[in-house]
């Protein structure tokens, strides 16, 4: 698994280079985007096509490969395999039959935007895409709008615009928002702002719309005092006594909670009594 540049071709590692140049196959997610890398690098290789509509079958044809003893190479057109893109399919059926899956770590997007942001530290949750449909993606907001962790997505050109608007929409305007464009590329922008004012910030000129985006979203704030509901007073006793994941368990199953708001809780509860701690 060979992580390959975002953007500018100079960003690959040694020893990304001699594992494509040592590869009896390189499969690729589009044939010509690696054929451009490889000639930059004047490397060269067998290359097979592997994307997402052909995976299952091309996993198969990958673990004969494996099987007749040749060193296969998988990459996707930019980043990381596996990651927002095909590659953990041909992963579970190379480990399935047995072979070894060696990462040859790399470029990675989420990471890149999140290194440059500013945002605070503390966990993020990496979303990836949301769903193209309306109605689908401000369901799936919604289940994460009450999480405390910085949002980490990314987005189409083409959506781009109705996407920030459900995110203000959803998450409230007031929100932090970072919106990276073109990572490591020529035109590469980092823009900070309010979620009610990105939306118009993309709109005010059309080249910021243009690119692969990643999008980087402050995390609900959790409120440090107040009245507890229930299901808080009854997680707050058990992770007295119980390990965090028992506790969490135990807790939606006495009251009915939504798992994903009383997890979210039991980490800013353990969080705060390590800060505690001496």
């Amino acid at each position: 698994m060979v992580a390959t540049p975002i953007g500018n071709l100079e960003d690959i590692s040694a020893r990304a280079l001699d594992s494509l140049s040592r590869a009896d196959v390189i499969a690729a997610e589009d044939t010509r985007v690696t054929a451009r890398l490889l000639e930059h690098h004047r490397v060269r290789g067998k290359l097979v096509a592997v994307h997402e509509h052909n995976e299952r079958r091309s996993a198969a044809w990958i673990v004969e490969q494996l099987a007749h003893g040749r060193n296969v190479a998988l990459v996707a057109d930019a980043g990381t395999p596996a990651v927002s893109d095909p590659g953990a399919t041909v992963v579970a059926t190379a480990r399935a039959a047995g072979f070894k899956v060696i990462p040859i770590p790399g470029p990675n997007a989420a990471v890149t935007a999140l290194s440059a942001a500013g945002v605070a530290e503390g966990p993020f949750l990496f979303v990836g895409f949301l769903p193209a449909k309306p109605a689908a993606r401000r369901k799936a907001l919604e289940g994460l709008s009450g999480l405390p962790y910085t949002l980490v997505l990314y987005e189409a050109p083409h959506r781009i615009v109705e996407c920030v608007e459900d995110l203000a929409a959803v998450l409230g305007p007031e929100r932090i928002l970072v919106i990276a464009r073109e990572l490591t590329k020529l035109f590469e922008q980092i823009h900070r702002c309010r979620l009610g004012e990105a939306a118009l910030w993309l709109r005010a000129d059309p080249d910021r719309r243009r690119g692969e985006f990643v999008l980087i979203v402050e995390g609900s704030a959790v409120p440090k005092e107040g009245p507890k509901t229930d299901w808080e007073r009854v997680l707050t006793a058990l992770l007295a006594e119980l390990p965090l994941a028992q506790a969490v368990k135990l807790a939606c199953k006495a009251t009915g909670a939504k798992k994903n708001a009383v997890y979210a809780r039991a980490l800013q509860l353990a969080r705060d009594k390590t800060a505690r701690s001496p």
